[in-house]
């Protein structure tokens, strides 16, 4: 099975480097969104997935809009497990708005690893994440799906990616500009075995 990982275009939040994590945007329309629609439209034709036949989309509207907007044709499946991280305080926020803040300096100082004040801690977050994407798999599977979709966030690509990497590569490894991704293989064999692991990880 092959399944193209896609981080959601951009926002007007993204585009003034906030942290937009529960906030249901809409996709920031203009020319930049069609370019980069046919940027990644292109580059799923190089790679064989433009038969794509079922798309899997985080519930948001950025998500949404966006799997609309690449596959047209394919009504996704939603998820609320594949929503993005809660930043909490931090929310609809810039560095520059929030670089004096103690709590998140703090934050800073940590790597990323403790919780957003007022929002959800890492564990919690990647671990729905996982729960999401093995859902949706799991249908997938079950219907013996050779080609598939999945239209999510920056966080929820990188908690799934991190998981199942078979090369244990760490999470900010995995951070993609919107409208990038990766294409990524699978031994449905395998995994119905046991066997979670992803056979091998291309960007896009």
């Amino acid at each position: 099975m092959k399944i193209a990982m896609i981080r959601h275009f951009a926002t007007p939040g993204n585009a003034k480097k906030q942290y937009i994590g529960r906030t249901d945007e809409s996709l920031a329309a203009g020319a930049a969104l069609s370019s980069a629609a046919a940027r990644i439209r292109s580059r799923l034709t190089e790679v064989g997935m433009d038969t794509v036949t079922d798309v899997a989309a985080s519930s948001m509207r950025r998500c949404v809009e966006s799997a609309d907007l690449l596959f047209p044709g394919v009504a996704p499946v939603t998820s609320r497990l594949l929503r993005e991280c809660d930043f909490g305080l931090f929310e609809g926020k810039s560095y520059e708005e929030l670089k004096d803040i103690p709590a998140y300096q703090r934050w800073l100082d940590s790597g990323g690893t403790i919780p957003f004040p007022g929002g959800e801690g890492q564990e919690q977050f990647r671990a729905r994440c996982v729960r999401g994407f093995e859902e949706i798999l799991r249908g997938w599977m079950k219907a013996d799906v050779e080609r598939a979709a999945m239209v999510v966030h920056g966080g929820t690509m990188m908690a799934v990616l991190a998981r199942f990497d078979k090369e244990r590569r760490e999470f900010y490894h995995w951070q993609a500009a919107n409208g990038a991704g990766y294409l990524i293989t699978l031994d449905a064999g395998r995994w119905k075995r046991g066997e979670k692991v992803m056979e091998e990880i291309v960007g896009l």
